[in-house]
């Protein structure tokens, strides 16, 4: 009794409420939607249960699961601590939303954030984290839950939407130098810029929104996506869109994860912000 006591410790809460539900509904499908999960990785949270446990919870039928003995007794056990252990852990108003993390690179996190009030919805039903980073972070480790890429991913268990392609041009002030600013984040846009400011006077900054900055201060001229440049009042574009810069973006996400209520709000909104 004892080291059952000590592995049910060790083991996540959310885990053993969600066994419970599955008990309870008699099935995957069902339970996944009580949850918040998809049955998928409901059934793979089912079977990590088990090897963590060491024993077996469920006899896996084409209809449904059913208990094995030691699946009643782990119910049982739990429905007499279930209601305190909810209390405990019970959650604020706020926390009640479910959280959806989504990283782009730094223009597109700042585009998505400046219009987060039609991504969270009125009233909110959901909380965003935004991961701003030029690097891929992993979709299958859940580091994240949607990423906006500039190609289709061709990782298994991803899925993807095409979103409207993006285009860059060269931006200043009016009355601005010639003289380029750089940021040292290796992007294509910075790598382009700085081939061109070799043999002339140029800034250079450690991030991409801190050579906005410079440029609205009047600094030099900047490579931007059109989407941030032709929102920026003060700005003008110095030259058309840039061939070899423009690239495809697309809304990335695990296949998983597709049909949860949340993800799926979530991205029918930024499609219908950025749609092609």
């Amino acid at each position: 009794m004892n080291e059952d006591r000590s592995m049910l410790a060790q083991t996540n809460w959310d885990d053993l409420r969600a066994f419970m539900a599955v008990a309870r509904a008699g099935g995957l499908a069902a339970a996944a939607k009580d949850v918040g999960s998809s049955a998928p990785t409901l059934g793979r949270k089912m079977l990590a249960l088990e090897r963590a446990l060491d024993r077996e919870l469920f006899i896996r039928r084409t209809h449904g699961y059913d208990l094995t003995d030691a699946g009643h007794q782990l119910l049982q056990d739990l429905e007499s601590v279930s209601n305190e252990i909810g209390r405990l852990t019970a959650r604020t108003d706020h926390d009640r939303l479910p959280l959806v993390k989504i990283s782009a690179g730094s223009w597109t996190s700042h585009a998505l954030a400046r219009n987060w009030k039609e991504i969270v919805g009125s009233p909110p039903d959901v909380r965003l984290r935004f991961v701003s980073s030029e690097t891929y972070l992993s979709l299958s480790r859940r580091e994240i839950s949607i990423a906006i890429r500039n190609r289709r991913p061709t990782e298994t268990g991803l899925a993807a939407r095409k979103l409207a392609g993006n285009e860059f041009a060269i931006y200043a002030l009016q009355t601005a130098p010639d003289d380029w600013i750089i940021h040292t984040v290796e992007t294509p846009s910075s790598l382009w810029a700085r081939a061109r400011a070799k043999s002339g006077f140029y800034h250079e900054v450690n991030s991409p929104r801190l050579a906005m900055d410079l440029a609205l201060s009047g600094a030099g001229q900047l490579i931007l996506p059109t989407f941030i440049g032709d929102h920026e009042k003060d700005l003008i574009r110095r030259s058309g869109p840039i061939d070899e810069l423009a690239h495809d973006a697309w809304l990335v996400f695990h296949d998983d994860d597709r049909n949860l209520p949340e993800i799926r709000r979530v991205i029918d909104r930024i499609y219908n912000l950025r749609k092609r």
